[in-house]
Formats: C-alpha cells, sequence, structure tokens
C-alpha cells in the first residue's frame, strides 16, 4: 500500500509510534524528514521519541481499552510498533475489520511479539532449522522436558526482548532460578518460558531485509556480541562464504514472506559453518522492526535500518542500498540509580573514534540500575579497527548518574 503525503495544517499523513526507545526517536525523525505527523507513545513520560514527534501519548499499550481509545482519537494512517508489550490482539482486530494499517502487518507483530508463536511458524510451518527447544508454562514441566535439549542449555521468558529474563543453566541447580528469573522480567504477564539446546555455533548475525514495493532487499551481515542476550557491540563489513550467505537469504526470505507486509525485519541467525548441509545456518529470532545491532546502519550504509523501514512502510522503493565501509556500533550501557545524567568528555569520545564516527545520546530521562543510554559509532579502513575505535569512544565518554 501506498501513501498520499500530506503535509497541509488540516490533514496530515499521522503515523502512530507505539513505543518511544532509542530505535523509535530515530523512526520518528526520519518520519519526520518525509512530512509526516508523528504521535509517539510509550508507558512513560519525556520517552526518546517523544522529545522529537509532533504528539505525544503516555499509557499502558497492553491495555486493549486505552489502546483503542487512543487509535479511535489520532485516527492514524499507519500504526508502527516499536516494541513487543502491545495489545497485538487488538490491532489484529482492526486491521481485519475496521482496514487498520499496521507494519508491517498485524499478525507479524502477534506472531513474534511470542517467541513460542514464532518458533512454531519457523521451526514447524515452515521447516526452517532451529535449535532443539521445549515450551513449559510451570517450573514442573521444565523438569520433566529439560532432558530433550541437554546440559547446557538456555531458559527464555516467551515474550522479553534485550536478554530481560535470560539465563544459562548448567546443571539441575540452575533450573528453580532460571524459572523466577524468566518470570520476573518476561512481558506480557505469561509464566511461560522456552528452553532451547545451546548451539555449536562460530558467528551470531543479524541479517537486515528489507520488504518493499520493488523486492526483498538485504543489507550486509551485521555480526555482533551479546552478554546475557543484550548486545554490547555489532559490526558490518566481513563477508560470509558464498553458500552461507544464500542459506541465510533463504531463511530470511522464507519467514519474512511468511510474516507478510512492508519494512524492516531483524532475523536473528547462528553460522555453523562445520555443520551437516541445511544446518550450517540456524534460525533464531526476528524483529518485524528495526533492530538494536543494526544501529551500526547509522554509518556504515547510505540508507540507515531506520530510512528503509519508513521508506518501506510508505511504499517508496528501496532502490539500491550503498554500504560505506566497514563500521562497528557499541552501546554505552549505564549503571545508576537517578534522573539526572551528565555527559562529560564528548569531544574526547569523538577523538576516539576516527575521522569517520559519530554518537548517539537517546536522552532518556532516568536510570534505575543498567540501562542502555546511548551508541558510539565508527567507520574505519577494516572492521577490527572500527569495533576497536567504537569501544575507545565508550571508554572516553564519562557518565555521572545523579
Amino acid at each position: 500500500m501506498s501513501f498520499k503525503l500530506e503535509t497541509s495544517t488540516q490533514r496530515s499523513t499521522t503515523a502512530l509510534l507505539l513505543g518511544s526507545g532509542e530505535l523509535g526517536k530515530e523512526l520518528a525523525i526520519e518520519l519526520l524528514r518525509l512530512g509526516v505527523h508523528v504521535v509517539a507513545c510509550d508507558r512513560y513520560d519525556n520517552a526518546p521519541a517523544m522529545q522529537v514527534a509532533q504528539e505525544k501519548a503516555v499509557l499502558n499499550m497492553k491495555d486493549p481499552v486505552a489502546l483503542r481509545a487512543l487509535i479511535e482519537k489520532v485516527k492514524p494512517d499507519v500504526v508502527i510498533p516499536e516494541i513487543e508489550a502491545i495489545a497485538t490482539e487488538l490491532l489484529m482486530e482492526l486491521e481485519a475489520k475496521e482496514g487498520l494499517k499496521v507494519v508491517p502487518t498485524a499478525k507479524a507483530a502477534f506472531t513474534t511479539m511470542n517467541r513460542k508463536q514464532i518458533r512454531t511458524l519457523a521451526a514447524e510451518e515452515l521447516g526452517l532449522p532451529t535449535s532443539p527447544y521445549f515450551f513449559a508454562a510451570s517450573l514442573a514441566e521444565v523438569k520433566t522436558n529439560i532432558a530433550k535439549v541437554g546440559y547446557p542449555c538456555i531458559m527464555k521468558p516467551v515474550m522479553s526482548s534485550s536478554g530481560k529474563g535470560q539465563s544459562t543453566i548448567k546443571s539441575e541447580a540452575d533450573i528453580e532460578a532460571a524459572w523466577t528469573k524468566a518470570c520476573t522480567e518476561g512481558r506480557g504477564g505469561e509464566a511461560e518460558v522456552i528452553v532451547e539446546g545451546m548451539v555449536r555455533f562460530d558467528e551470531e548475525i543479524t541479517l537486515l531485509t528489507v520488504s518493499a514495493c520493488d523486492g526483498i532487499h538485504f543489507c550486509r551481515p551485521i555480526f555482533h556480541h551479546q552478554v546475557n542476550g543484550d548486545y554490547h557491540e555489532s559490526w558490518q563489513g566481513k563477508d560470509l562464504p558464498a553458500d552461507i550467505q544464500a542459506a541465510a537469504e533463504h531463511i530470511a526470505r522464507t519467514v519474512v514472506t511468511a510474516l507478510g507486509g512492508h519494512g524492516i525485519f531483524g532475523v536473528e541467525l547462528f553460522i555453523c559453518p562445520n555443520a551437516p548441509e541445511g544446518q550450517r545456518v540456524i534460525f533464531s529470532e526476528l524483529s518485524p522492526r528495526p533492530h538494536d545491532t543494526g544501529m551500526v546502519t547509522m554509518i556504515s550504509q547510505d540508507q540507515s535500518e531506520f530510512a528503509l523501514h519508513v521508506r518501506a512502510l510508505l511504499g517508496l522503493p528501496i532502490g539500491a542500498i550503498t554500504f560505506l565501509g566497514p563500521s562497528a556500533s557499541a552501546a554505552l550501557l549505564v549503571e545508576g540509580d537517578g534522573n539526572a545524567l551528565t555527559y562529560e568528555n564528548i569531544d574526547g569520545a569523538l577523538a576516539a573514534g576516527g575521522a569517520h564516527s559519530a554518537l548517539r545520546l537517546f536522552g532518556k530521562p532516568e536510570v534505575h540500575g543498567e540501562r542502555r543510554m546511548g551508541v558510539m559509532l565508527s567507520r574505519a579502513a577494516d572492521v577490527a579497527t572500527a569495533i576497536a575505535q567504537a569501544k575507545a569512544m565508550r571508554s572516553a565518554l564519562k557518565v555521572t548518574v545523579h
């Protein structure tokens, strides 16, 4: 579907952004560049995207009554989910009965917000290779079935993001603590988990896949380093072997086509080059929106993942995606307890990033515990240098929470 862009004072093309974090902020900026009126919504006030949008709304997006009231008030031309914790059943109803445009589709948002749904689609309906797994809705069920995947294994809530609620289980002694963490940190109020067997992989990548009016496009593979399921660094500029790249694109194309709609999809894959044929690329997870590891595209490509998502959802062609050179990102994780932050030595941080560097401070209003507050970006002659420079930028920046 293509949108006619209108920017008069009487009626503008309006986008309702459900979730207003750092990814939503960059989306809002790209929407504004094309004359779209943005209403940014989140559960707390002064979220990053609210700082650039024309309008904002604070509400519990999992509450279908409140979300319906907001949609009826805003009358958006397009609804753009930026997080998982949304009343997606309502979006599916409004899409089916009233023609509400949801990006990429309400079905995609509903399916991918829950690891049970997306894993069932990928493994059982589409026949894609995945890690061994089972689902459990009780501690007893975990203990009964864990022999199916063996030790070590990973437990995750069926609903969470950025590694929240994830644990590695090395023996029976770890099961109860992992269950408690998953139930406490998972989203959606569901006491259900996925337990996955460990996959022996060499690399873990995000293959950003764009479905647009002019076909499906792939960005260069994004490699990344995670700690407890949360991304710390990502980089682009390393090529996969041709057969591995082809297998990765086949998996991404298959699942993206099944979900439907236009937009960018962050397809997470394990690369296992020494595995038997058909098991060298393993499907892990998928986000039907820009991916946190994809923030590196703000310096590595002529069209960032945010620009690509906006062009695709507005029905515009993508054309060629130009890679600018080996690049890296380093997440700025800040620990503390306070609602005021001071950033110092920004000039030193930029100098540490080399000639082609940038930083993005997200503008989140407070920190309680550990929170991602920014990202360092560097482009260099080779990947190793880009990673080293992004890390040096992070070390140079001084952050005080008070």
